[in-house]
């Protein structure tokens, strides 16, 4: 008796609590194949060129970190109906990406060899993790994970006929890739130089800025280390990245260090809680958010104590950080435009508005409110008619982007009728029940923060004009004070 492609009656389906993704998942190795995995990815010209391009990992990385934990949850959960819709959003939102690197090649998303590839580097690189960390795994262990990560790959795909059938095959062609086709692209550049040293501060630790650039400024060029020190000798030696004397040695006693964490207790680490306690703002109505308020108060008084004992100065990457130009002027609340320009419309985090920033932001509210095909394709169409009504107000040299100086100089553009056309399909797409209102749970839903009463009406609701207000006053750089901040803005 066989239970389909999920295993048969005698051993553990391929998806769900018992598979062997879901045994590792918790574990603190991930953290490091993780960030290796994605170098790995990065590097593939295609590949490279679409995160460059699309992604939000330099801006927001632990925002893009939440979401990408939560898809693959679902992908691997024992409900394939969940798994059915969650490959159809990735599908969709990777259909919108497409276009050519700086060398001029063309660069499409939905490649299904580039697919293959973001799929073999996950599975290579918990193979490795184990076996750098001294618990290699044995070969039936090892094929069962493959066979996952292949139903994975069919799952999005169809089939995953991208990816030799067996194991002995598989390592020819992830040789073979990492060989001939890896590059030293934009992409990985920015993984391993940039992200490390210019990390922003998750939510939890946003409060204190100093003692976030102090811990970065250690923690930082020894991630990237590691992750060099960990990646395919032949991709190191193509493409000349620079190995620090010792850097082996430290990777090596990086993974057996977390390897050991596996034999704590069970439950001392969970992924989920670490993750959402990360990105907690303090005014959640999650019962952790006292402690975190509590704490994020202690943290403060160490950053102070450690700005005062150190010559560290202001943290680069805070507000207090960036004096504003003196053509931004400064919005209501005390952010300058030039702040809003970097940590609201900048989500791609290349200085520059364009439509790959205003899709990001219709990606993240589709993500949040979990739509169908229907509404997120309406929201896209919306922020799409932003896009183009932005361009023809702000794009005054014509290059078919907004730097911060043309935004600046015409603040007032960003609230025209467009927007409200996004707020409002925001609000229908929010408004689950049609009810022509938001209640406490609709509202946590988009948000995950706390249904603050005083934004709403009386009866506890929050009706379509108050939401309409509240956006459009956000979104034209009007309001600091809102949910909307944890929601686009914070890191």
């Amino acid at each position: 008796m066989t239970t389909g492609t999920t295993g048969t009656a005698d051993e553990a389906p391929l998806f769900g609590p018992e598979s062997q993704f879901h045994t590792f998942f918790d574990d603190p190795r991930w953290a490091l194949a993780m960030i290796r995995a994605t170098v790995l990815e990065a590097a593939h010209p295609q590949i490279g060129a679409a995160l460059v391009d699309n992604s939000t990992f330099v801006a927001h990385p632990w925002r893009r970190l939440r979401n990408t934990f939560l898809s693959m949850r679902r992908m691997f959960g024992a409900d394939p109906a969940v798994r059915e819709r969650e490959a159809a959003r990735l599908n969709r939102l990777h259909a919108r990406m497409s276009g050519s690197d700086s060398r001029g090649r063309a660069y499409d998303a939905m490649d299904r060899a580039a697919r293959a590839w973001v799929v073999a580097t996950l599975f290579e690189s918990a193979v490795t993790m184990c076996r750098l960390s001294g618990q290699p795994l044995d070969q039936d262990t090892m094929e069962r994970m493959y066979a996952e990560y292949r139903l994975f790959l069919a799952a999005l795909d169809g089939d995953a006929g991208e990816l030799p059938a067996d194991l002995h095959h598989f390592w020819r062609y992830f040789d073979r890739i990492v060989e001939d086709e890896l590059e030293n692209t934009e992409a990985a550049r920015v993984i391993l130089y940039r992200l490390f040293d210019h990390l922003p501060a998750p939510a939890l630790l946003d409060g204190a800025p100093t003692l976030w650039a102090a811990g970065r400024a250690v923690a930082g060029p020894l991630l990237g280390a590691i992750t060099v020190a960990s990646l395919p000798e032949p991709y190191r030696r193509r493409a000349g990245l620079p190995e620090m004397p010792g850097a082996t040695t430290v990777m090596q006693g990086a993974y057996l260090a977390a390897g050991l964490a596996r034999f704590l207790p069970a439950g001392w680490i969970n992924a989920d809680g670490i993750i959402e306690l990360l990105s907690l703002s303090p005014d959640s109505d999650d019962p952790r958010a006292r402690s975190v308020a509590a704490l994020r108060d202690r943290m403060k008084r160490a950053s102070a104590l450690l700005r005062l004992l150190s010559p560290l100065g202001a943290d680069p990457d805070s507000d207090s950080g960036h004096a504003a130009a003196p053509s931004a002027g400064r919005q209501k609340g005390g952010r300058s435009a030039e702040a809003f320009f970097r940590q609201v419309l900048d989500q791609t985090g290349d200085g520059l508005l364009d439509w790959p920033d205003l899709a990001a932001m219709a990606r993240e509210l589709s993500t949040r409110l979990d739509l169908d095909e229907p509404e997120e394709t309406r929201l896209y169409d919306a922020f799409a008619a932003w896009w183009r009504e932005l361009q023809a107000a702000l794009d005054t040299d014509g290059d078919g982007r907004v730097s911060a100086d043309e935004y600046a100089a015409a603040v007032p553009s960003l609230a025209g009728p467009a927007l409200i056309r996004v707020a409002e399909v925001l609000f229908d797409a929010t408004d689950k029940d049609g009810s022509g209102s938001i209640d406490a749970d609709e509202y946590r839903t988009l948000f995950r923060t706390a249904f603050h009463r005083d934004l709403t009406v009386t009866d506890g609701t929050y009706g379509r004009s108050a939401f309409v207000g509240d956006f459009v006053s956000f979104m034209s750089g009007r309001r600091t004070s809102t949910p909307y901040d944890p929601l686009l803005a914070d890191a």
